[in-house]
């Protein structure tokens, strides 16, 4: 073959080279957007369900922070005996419950908000310990009175987990 024969085949093949790859790009450009468009419509039409079950998780998630709420459960939850230890246990027992009713709920919250919510819990449960462990106090009532007093002068952890919540809601908006 002479040199002419080889330029002009090069002349035919490399213009249907080039013509192929710019095919193959158009249509792997178009596969991937309407791979995207197919994804954007199902979120879009999963969304608002998705949302209300998020909304609803946060509610109970509220819900739950109130009623852990130790000046809401102390006021709610008369002591059973005299032994603070009684009453102790019985208010933490009161605790798990709730958060075992409303472990589920984790999985439409973030990470964080669950976290914040599981350290409120835990929180709690520290305070009336600490509480329960104050030599002074000898019986459920004092106990009572005492965890009662403490709350005027520091913040209550489901309070703090509560603003949390108000502020991942907002977001959500």
């Amino acid at each position: 073959m002479d040199s002419t024969r080889i330029i002009e085949l090069l002349s035919y093949t490399l213009p249907t080279l080039i013509m192929a790859l710019i095919a193959y790009n158009f249509f792997e450009l178009y596969t991937k957007n309407e791979s995207e468009k197919r994804n954007y419509l199902l979120q879009k039409d999963t969304r608002p369900d998705t949302l209300s079950l998020r909304l609803q998780a946060y509610e109970r998630m509220t819900l739950f922070l109130e009623r852990i709420n130790l000046s809401q459960l102390l006021v709610r939850i008369a002591p059973i005996s005299n032994a603070k230890n009684d009453y102790q246990n019985f208010i933490i027992a009161q605790i798990e419950q709730e958060f075992e009713h409303n472990i589920t709920q984790q999985i439409y919250l973030s990470d964080e908000c669950w976290s914040v919510i599981m350290t409120a819990k835990n929180a709690t449960i520290q305070m009336i310990l600490l509480a329960t462990n104050n030599e002074k106090i000898v019986d459920a009532n004092q106990l009572r009175e005492y965890m009662l007093k403490d709350l005027f002068d520091k913040p209550s952890p489901s309070g703090t987990a509560l603003s949390f919540i108000k502020e991942e809601v907002a977001k959500l908006w």
